[in-house]
């Protein structure tokens, strides 16, 4: 079983299949979190709707301090329980996505570091 194979799968399941937000908005919330575990400059991240930028932000950073009024904030602005549900998931799997990219990159850097040597 391809790993590499699996995991595009992944993506491409959250980000592009029918759900209650927009697939372009989950492709963006997911290319921000990666992003920030980057490196990125914030003003270079994908624009999301203002309201949802601290909360994807909180879920790619520090999912552990996610309240319950993180999530009802979203209720309020609108948001059903199934969209924070898949935003909160575009927003993991960036992170989680971004998170391996750069130990990947490590190991690339280490290996190629103890080649030279």
């Amino acid at each position: 079983m391809n790993n590499q194979l699996n995991l595009s799968q992944l993506i491409e399941a959250v980000c592009t299949t029918a759900g209650d937000t927009d697939p372009e908005l989950r492709k963006n919330v997911k290319a921000r979190s990666s992003g920030q575990t980057g490196g990125t400059k914030p003003e270079n991240l994908p624009k999301i709707p203002l309201e949802l930028e601290s909360y994807v932000d909180k879920v790619s950073n520090q999912a552990f301090k996610v309240i319950d009024e993180d999530i009802n904030a979203l209720l309020q602005a609108g948001y059903s329980e199934d969209a924070v549900f898949e935003i909160t998931l575009s927003a993991a799997l960036g992170a989680g996505v971004g998170r391996l990219n750069q130990g990947l990159n490590a190991l690339k850097g280490a290996k190629h570091a103890i080649e030279k040597s």
